[in-house]
């Protein structure tokens, strides 16, 4: 095992020797000297922090060490910032040598003189450009790993539901979805986060899922703060594939199995009832409607831990109902063409891929290329889902375009 990250770490070392050489060759005689003295130290200098970092971070989890460092987080996501800034360079690079090589083949073959002074000044002006554009994603994640991933707000949203009872028109349900527990740095940040939930006035609060990374533990400095929240009719969550520590190594199927154990046993202690397909009926005196909470289920390398079939078993088919289920392919490949009708399905998962565009009118992120449905709201034959950005972060430790949030759902019963 160790042989295979002793391959994996040189093979990602020379790849960013090569990319360094190759940005150093590249600039070296374009960028000003008073300038470049210092470019070439902060070029290799990046790459350093960014394995760094990474090297840090695989430690720390070996060592049982399962909630984040900032200090490691920041060096470690704004050394993610020069790595893209360096790939965008080099892409300006490549393609500026591809065309002296194609000059080049045109000069000797057609035995045509080119211009080397326009070319060359041409060559400057394109390095250039290309310096201030790999300065974007630096500025980027600096904000993103400072400011952009505590930027907690509150999205508020009105939805009319055809088969909602009157008697339950205007209940407020809020969520909050992929939590990762190990990916927080600053504590504080996060118990002011979770305070929004409260004061939305909540009758209803569900999580969808990934409350961690890996390991229950990571959820220890936050127990409190989950506690804290109160809402009328209860609190409820399913977990997401995170949650079930697919993604480590444990020394036995009986350590996995105590580590979902402690995970249940926390949602337990801090007054979430944890829906493992199967449901639960909120009664106002008047009228019942069906909480639905399905364990993890989706497409390719996901576990497909989730039955709905068992989830809605005795279910009276004209009953409005609210569905958890934390990935959106569930939604998409499964339960939009289900026999039963689900009223509204909440999931989360994709984080909004933590990096793009979301405001009126347009939304953007590179996750819409693997997901059909990846953010915001549905709808489809009177069904409604919605996709969560997220509460927490995984990965590149910040944020930025996608900012973290709790989702507000008032729904009003639609009238006949």
């Amino acid at each position: 095992m160790s042989y295979r990250y002793i391959i994996w770490f040189s093979m990602i070392l020379a790849s960013l020797v090569v990319l360094d050489l190759y940005i150093w060759r590249g600039y070296r005689k374009t960028v000003n000297k008073k300038y470049f003295k210092y470019l070439k130290w902060l070029i290799p200098f990046s790459s350093i922090l960014f394995l760094s970092g990474f090297t840090i971070n695989l430690y720390r989890g070996s060592v049982g060490i399962y909630n984040a460092n900032i200090i490691v987080n920041t060096f470690f996501g704004i050394s993610l910032g020069f790595f893209i800034a360096k790939l965008l360079a080099a892409s300006f690079l490549l393609t500026e040598d591809l065309y002296r090589i194609l000059l080049f083949i045109n000069h000797k073959v057609f035995a045509k003189k080119g211009k080397s002074s326009t070319f060359s000044s041409r060559r400057n002006f394109v390095r250039n450009v290309s310096l201030g554009i790999a300065t974007i994603p630096v500025l980027g994640t600096i904000y993103a790993v400072t400011k952009g991933k505590y930027n907690f707000h509150v999205k508020r949203l009105d939805l009319s539901m055809k088969r909602l009872p009157k008697s339950f028109d205007g209940l407020k349900v809020v969520q909050f979805s992929d939590f990762h527990a190990g990916s927080f740095d600053d504590i504080t940040a996060v118990q002011e986060g979770l305070s929004l939930i409260n004061k939305a006035n909540p009758d209803i609060i569900v999580f969808t899922g990934d409350l961690v990374n890996n390991r229950a533990a990571e959820m220890l400095p936050y127990i409190d703060s989950l506690k804290n929240l109160s809402a009328k009719y209860g609190k409820y969550a399913i977990l997401g594939n995170h949650d079930y520590g697919d993604y480590v190594k444990f020394d036995s199927p009986e350590e996995r199995q105590k580590n979902l154990d402690d995970l249940d046993q926390i949602f337990k202690d801090t007054g979430f009832h944890l829906l493992k397909n199967e449901n639960i009926q909120i009664d106002n005196g008047t009228d019942q409607i069906d909480i639905i909470g399905v364990e993890n289920w989706g497409e390719g390398p996901f576990p497909k831990y989730g039955d709905i079939d068992l989830a809605t078993n005795s279910l009276p088919q004209e009953r409005f109902n609210i569905l958890l289920s934390h990935d959106p392919d569930h939604w998409e490949n499964l339960l939009r063409n289900h026999p039963k009708h689900f009223d509204l399905t909440l999931s989360g998962h994709t984080h909004g891929s933590q990096v793009g565009v979301d405001i009126p009118g347009w939304r953007w992120s590179p996750v819409k290329y693997r997901y059909k449905r990846w953010l915001g709201h549905y709808t489809e034959n009177n069904q409604h889902l919605f996709v969560s950005k997220g509460f927490g972060y995984l990965g590149f430790p910040g944020r930025i375009g996608m900012s973290p949030e709790i989702v507000s759902f008032k729904l009003h019963a639609e009238e006949a």
